[in-house]
């Protein structure tokens, strides 16, 4: 998994979130996105959609919302990359 496929789902991080405030080396690869992690960035269920709808535009991956498997792969900019790295096209 490449630094690049990291820094990339940052920018879309912000950009589709559009986070004014963070830049993409505020963002911890392997923080919690989501929840109350001092480290994260405490995003919502509404973040979620909107950023599960840029990844699934961005890369070509099929995600389904409900899953908690799709959850895991939320986690982080970690598991996020892994995920889009083995999914992505199909």
């Amino acid at each position: 998994m490449t630094e690049n496929l990291k820094q990339e789902i940052k920018a879309l991080i912000i950009e589709s979130l559009d986070l004014e405030d963070v830049e993409i080396a505020d963002i911890n690869d392997s923080a919690a996105l989501f929840g109350d992690d001092d480290d994260g960035l405490n995003l919502d269920s509404i973040d979620a959609l909107e950023l599960g709808l840029a990844i699934k535009k961005k890369y070509d991956v099929k995600l389904d919302a409900n899953s908690a498997e799709t959850k895991k792969h939320f986690y982080s900019v970690d598991t996020l990359a892994e995920f889009v790295a083995n999914n992505r096209g199909e």
